[in-house]
């Protein structure tokens, strides 16, 4: 019987002349620069690949023959000298480039998220929100914006995907040492490594902070694996939305109130505060807590907090927004509202959804928003959608005007661009075009491009793709089993040496309102589309289902029993291990990208966004960014069934609409070749895609948005609230506080008898006396709001406090009127109440509506209406 076997690592000895090598494997300038991952991969091509992508495991598995092979190749050597040259001269320019450059000098941005996507060699992310957020550090490197950010330390990160041959997803959890990934132990001012002592329900718990680069960024990620810890806590950061409530609770007081502390302990002092979804929200409690420290109350506080907070929400589906048991938050937070000096029930009353129901009634979203003046959904349907569903934090102030608004996502072009299309770029536009990313004309010049060269471009990336699916499926379906014939049957239209199958994909989180499976809605009609010898189609699927997902892991099996059909064997192909690299691969090398959620569940997505950058079309429901992002010409547009409340029948005219799209305009269009084997259709639709997504949807494009409409008011506000020890935000909360008491007594009514008509050019009077329950006049703002009613722009009405709300339409939610006219004071009466009156002469003919309203006002709030109280006449 064979004896205990022992691993022992033997690193090799980097050679002077390439002594840098570990500084570029210790930043993750790697993951967007490729000439840097360049240096490692043709050392070993195979070894790279083992390790995942990941330089600093290479450096520490490579054989030193290698090592010292490359440093006798000038080629090699003159390589990496370039790197370092691009490298230092990146990291050496300081100067903030627009609009970077509004912050003031002092100014710091911190960036708190739950989780990051960065590359593949650090799997601290799941899905869209951390890919999300590793696209916004990088852009914040790219601008130069004073920026760092604060993340978790998972152990196990997320799970590792299998897929067996019954189509059950098997997740598994690897625990890589940490010594091999791309991070540091961070260090205060003295040199030593940074320990954070927290409690979490009065018991001790100990958190290392490690520290990340990205380009010129610093993140910082919190641990509680540490040996001071007692097992339970050291469980507190091993999994990625692992475990139970308990544990959530636990690592979003990590990341919030730790993240705060791990900031000062670095000596640190941001002036914007952007919390990236809710896990983060507690993160406001811990700025309350210190300035309440300071001698401030905790009104006071909570103003100085919220001016300098900004809040991103990112998804409409309730899974998405955190909510604890108060029992929960009272046995973690009860301290704390000792310290605040006040009731834990007031405490609570910052995530309250409502007054009634009990249970799990403390919600991360209502808590974020509580503490935060500067608010964001993620596209301009999600910023619309949000403001409905968030109404009532504002519950007297309609949805149309509430403070959500929205930047829509981007993605990080030189992460996601395929070198093939870089290559292009820099001989078509010369190699300036990444200083015009958002310049929406320059990138019209695409379609000017030869057709031939294009397409070529194209069907090389997308050979490329097929060989890495036909990898994967040979290395999934040899280790279910399946034998070598069915296995040539099943990679029978995706053959790397003749890409002119036309080939849709979708990859994506197995959520089920993404409708992994609405293309099997209707099986004879699929059959028909898939069935023509002479126009193949094949779909790709990939993706992975929360483990505790039981839906989305049905829907996943689902696909899988789909591939096994007869009729669909080759046609319908389902990839097990979707992450990073996977979908890098997959989503530069379609020709079509499908998308199907059910609207507007889809907050914005940016899967689709990668893919029209590398040329790949999108076939899209219109949610999301795609209901910005179509343009008639460069996609297809599913438009979603208006049945929201019959899900069968919603799900059948969606699949309808999906199938004529496909029958009637993508296979055609695809086919229609030409003398030179190329749809000229296709390859004009192509261009369009890549011109009009790239300049509107990069993250350049949006970090540039969140600094003019978020950091910079952000800051602003922050410093004019917390000037002369807090002067500003003591002021305001005493005022909030005599406006709630007042509040409820206040009313409006109307003095002059209402005219029906008058002619162009005459004077409209109104006369209205407000009842301010002993508030000033300047505490208030009594408005009319008028409105042409034109038949073409009738709106949908909705109901508010059983009122129709003001008409809307066209794209801008935030103008549901045409005309905002002030009423000025006139007099006081002697039975207490004010006059107030308005001359008002119409600009328009034709039939107008108009209301009149009254709101609480001071100079010094964020967003007028941020106390959501106002009275409609």
């Amino acid at each position: 019987m064979p004896g205990q076997q022992y691993i022992l690592d033997v690193h090799p000895k980097v050679p002077d002349e390439l002594a840098r090598m570990d500084e570029l494997a210790n930043n993750l300038w790697y993951s967007w620069d490729r000439p840097t991952r360049a240096l490692f991969a043709p050392l070993n091509p195979s070894l790279w690949e083992h390790v995942g992508h990941n330089p600093k495991l290479f450096l520490r598995r490579i054989d030193e023959q290698a090592l010292r092979a490359a440093v006798k190749d000038q080629v090699y050597l003159a390589n990496y000298r370039k790197v370092l040259s691009a490298y230092d001269t990146y990291h050496e320019h300081k100067t903030r480039l627009d609009p970077a450059a509004e912050l003031g000098d002092e100014d710091l941005v911190a960036y708190f998220c739950a989780e990051f996507g960065l590359h593949e060699s650090l799997p601290i992310y799941s899905g869209g929100l951390g890919i999300l957020a590793g696209h916004h550090c990088k852009a914040a490197s790219d601008m130069r914006v004073p920026f760092v950010a604060v993340g978790l330390m998972y152990k196990a990160g997320y799970f590792t995907q299998r897929i067996d041959g019954e189509g059950n997803q098997i997740a598994t959890y690897t625990e890589p040492d940490v010594s091999n990934l791309p991070v540091q132990p961070a260090r205060d001012a003295s040199g030593k490594e940074l320990y954070l002592d927290l409690k979490l329900a009065n018991r001790p718990v100990t958190v290392k902070v490690w520290e990340v680069r990205v380009g010129r960024v610093a993140l910082f990620l919190l641990d509680t694996a540490v040996d001071a810890n007692p097992p339970e806590e050291r469980r507190i950061t091993y999994q990625l939305y692992g475990g139970d409530y308990e544990t959530r609770i636990k690592q979003e007081i990590i990341l919030g109130e730790g993240g705060v502390r791990a900031l000062r302990a670095l000596n640190i002092r941001p002036t914007v505060w952007h919390c990236n979804e809710g896990h983060p929200a507690f993160l406001i409690l811990e700025r309350v807590r210190e300035i309440v420290q300071a001698g401030c109350d905790y009104h006071t506080a909570l103003e100085a907090v919220a001016a300098s907070t900004v809040f991103t929400t990112h998804t409409p589906v309730p899974a998405g927004h955190d909510e604890f048991d108060e029992s929960l938050i009272t046995l973690y937070f009860e301290p704390l509202a000792r310290q605040l000096g006040i009731e834990v029930q007031e405490l609570l009353s910052l995530g309250r959804l409502s007054e009634e129901g009990h249970g799990r009634a403390f919600n991360m979203t209502t808590l974020a928003i509580s503490g935060a003046r500067h608010l964001s959904g993620v596209s301009r349907i999600h910023g619309d959608v949000s403001s409905r569903l968030c109404t009532k934090s504002w519950p007297q102030v309609p949805p149309d005007e509430n403070p959500i608004r929205h930047v829509t996502n981007g993605v990080h072009v030189p992460t996601v661009l395929s070198q093939d299309w870089c290559e292009l770029l820099d001989r078509f536009f010369g190699t300036n075009w990444p200083n015009h990313l958002s310049d929406y004309e320059y990138w019209q010049r695409l379609l000017d491009a030869p057709d031939h060269l294009f397409w070529s471009v194209k069907q090389s990336i997308k050979s490329k793709m097929l060989h890495a699916v036909n990898k994967a499926l040979v290395q999934q379906h040899l280790r279910n089993q399946v034998s070598e014939p069915h296995l040539d049957r099943i990679r029978n239209f995706i053959n790397p040496g003749d890409p002119n199958v036309l080939t849709i994909g979708f990859a994506r989180r197995f959520a089920t309102y993404k409708r992994a499976t609405l293309l099997f809605n209707d099986l004879d009609w699929l059959s028909e589309l898939l069935g023509d010898p002479e126009r193949p189609v094949v779909f790709i699927f990939a993706g992975k289902a929360h483990p505790a997902d039981k839906p989305g892991q049905a829907h996943l099996k689902i696909v899988h029993e789909m591939t096994q059909r007869p009729e669909f064997v080759g046609k319908i192909l389902l990839v097990e291990g979707y992450d990073l690299a996977l979908a890098r691969r997959l989503v530069v090398g379609m020709d079509v990208w499908l998308n199907n959620p059910v609207f507007p569940l889809e907050a914005s997505g940016t899967s689709g966004m990668k893919a029209a950058v590398n040329g790949t079309i999108n076939l899209s429901v219109t949610d999301g960014w795609w209901g910005e992002g179509f343009e008639g010409d460069n996609g297809w547009a599913i438009k979603p069934s208006p049945h929201t409340q019959d899900e069968a029948r919603r799900d059948a005219e969606d699949a309808r609409t999906l199938y004529e799209i496909l029958q009637d305009d993508v296979i055609p269009l695809y086919y229609n070749r030409g003398k030179y084997g190329y749809s000229p259709g296709w390859v004009r639709m192509a261009k369009r895609s890549m011109a009009s997504v790239l300049p509107r949807f990069n993250m350049a494009r949006a970090l540039s948005e969140y600094i003019h409409d978020f950091y910079v008011p952000a800051a602003r506000q922050g410093q004019r609230l917390t000037a002369d020890q807090y002067a500003g935000a003591h002021t305001l909360a005493c005022w909030k506080t005599r406006i709630r008491r007042a509040w409820p007594r206040v009313s409006l009514r109307r003095l002059d008898d209402p005219v029906q008509q008058i002619r162009y050019g005459e004077r409209l009077s109104f006369e209205m006396v407000a009842e301010l329950n002993g508030l000033e006049p300047q505490d208030v703002v009594v408005e009319a709001l008028v409105s042409r009613r034109h038949e073409a722009k009738e709106a949908i009405g909705s109901v508010i406090e059983g009122r129709k709300r003001l008409p809307e339409w066209g794209s801008d939610r935030r103008r549901p009127y045409d005309a905002r006219v002030q009423l000025t004071v006139l007099n006081k009466l002697d039975s207490g109440g004010t006059r107030y009156i308005l001359e008002y002469e119409p600009e328009w003919c034709g039939r107008l509506s108009y209301q009149v309203r009254m709101y609480p006002y001071h100079e010094l709030l964020t967003h007028p209406f941020e106390l959501g109280l106002m009275v409609w006449l």
